[in-house]
C-alpha cells in the first residue's frame, strides 16, 4: 500500500509539474522586423521569439517563404511595424498561414504605428509619389519617447493573451522602461554636437532620429522613394554640396552604396553606414546598443 501511495503521489507531482511547464511556456511571438523583436524579448523573455527579417533586409520587400508561412502559423501574436510598411507581403502570410490569431489587431495581431502619431502622414497618395505611406513614416523605432509608448501598448497585447503571466510583463515593462528612461538624457547629450548638422541620405528611414537630435536631411539620394538614383539626379545632389555644409551621406545597413559612394568620392564627403536596426552591425546587439551605435557613428562624422 506504501509503495502504491508513492507511486500515486509522484504521478501527482509530474502531472503538477506538465501543467507548470505549460503555463510557463510563453507565448509564441512573429516579429515582421528586429526591432520589435528585440522590445518583445525585453518584455516578454520566456515567449519564443521569431524576426521575419534581418537590419541587412529591406522591410518592404520580403518573400513570403515557406518557412515564414510556418513560423506564422505557430504564433500566438505578430508585432509589426505597420503603417502599410509590411503591407506587400504580411497580407499573403495571413492568408497562408490560415492563423486566424494573428488576422485581427483585436485579437494577436499588433502594430506599432497604431499606438503612436507617426511623422509625415498624407491625406492621398498616388503611384507618381514613388514608394510613400499615407499612414506617415513606418520607422519610428528610432524615437526613445515613442518606443516607450509602443512599450506600453504591447504591454498591454501580452497581457490581453497571457493574463496569467501580467504581473511578470508588467515588471517587465517597469525594468525597460526604467532603464530606457534613463538612457534618454545620456543620449541626448551624447548627441548634442549633432544637432544643426546636415546630411543626404537615402529614403527617410533614418526620420525619426534626425528629428529627435536635430539633424536635417537636406536631400535624398532617391529622386522619388523606392527609385533608384539616376545619373542626372546625382548630378543634381553633386551640385547641392557645393555649398558646404554637407557633413555627410547617410545609408542604412540594407540599402544600396553605389549611388552613395559615386556622390561621396566626387564631393568628398564620408560615406557612413548605420544599422537600421537590431543586428545591423556587431555592436547593435538589443534596442540600447543600437542606439549607441548610431549614435557614436554620427559623432564619428562630425569630429573629422
Amino acid at each position: 500500500m506504501r509503495i502504491n501511495s508513492n507511486l500515486t503521489k509522484i504521478a501527482a507531482l509530474a502531472l503538477m509539474a506538465s501543467y507548470s511547464c505549460v503555463a510557463n511556456a510563453g507565448l509564441n511571438i512573429f516579429a515582421c522586423e528586429p526591432e520589435y523583436a528585440a522590445l518583445a524579448k525585453e518584455l516578454a523573455p520566456d515567449a519564443k521569439i521569431y524576426s521575419a527579417t534581418t537590419a541587412m533586409q529591406d522591410p518592404h520587400q520580403v518573400q513570403a517563404r515557406p518557412s515564414l508561412i510556418a513560423k506564422m502559423r505557430q504564433a500566438d501574436l505578430a508585432v509589426c511595424a505597420g503603417a502599410d510598411l509590411e503591407v506587400g507581403w504580411l497580407p499573403m502570410l495571413q492568408m497562408k498561414s490560415a492563423n486566424a490569431r494573428v488576422r485581427s489587431t483585436d485579437r494577436g495581431l499588433f502594430f506599432a504605428a497604431d499606438q503612436v502619431e507617426t511623422l509625415d502622414q498624407l491625406e492621398s497618395v498616388d503611384r507618381s509619389m514613388g514608394d510613400v505611406h499615407a499612414q506617415g513614416n513606418p520607422h519610428l523605432h528610432f524615437s526613445p519617447q515613442k518606443v516607450l509608448k509602443v512599450a506600453e501598448a504591447l504591454t498591454d497585447k501580452l497581457v490581453q493573451l497571457d493574463p496569467d503571466s501580467s504581473a511578470d510583463y508588467r515588471k517587465a515593462l517597469g525594468d525597460f522602461s526604467k532603464r530606457w528612461e534613463d538612457a534618454i538624457p545620456v543620449w541626448e547629450a551624447k548627441a548634442a554636437p549633432l544637432q544643426g548638422k546636415n546630411v543626404i541620405a537615402y529614403h527617410s528611414s533614418f526620420r525619426y532620429l534626425f528629428d529627435w537630435i536635430g539633424i536635417e536631411q537636406v536631400a535624398d539620394l532617391e529622386p522619388k522613394p523606392g527609385l533608384p538614383p539616376s545619373s542626372s539626379h546625382l548630378a543634381s545632389l553633386l551640385k547641392r554640396t557645393e555649398a558646404g555644409d554637407v557633413m555627410a551621406i547617410i545609408v542604412a545597413s540594407y540599402q544600396d552604396e553605389r549611388g552613395a559612394n559615386w556622390l561621396g568620392d566626387r564631393a568628398n564627403l564620408p560615406v557612413q553606414v548605420l544599422p537600421m536596426s537590431v543586428g545591423g552591425n556587431e555592436q547593435s546587439q538589443d534596442l540600447f546598443s543600437l542606439y549607441d551605435s548610431v549614435l557614436d557613428l554620427l559623432l564619428g562624422l562630425s569630429s573629422k
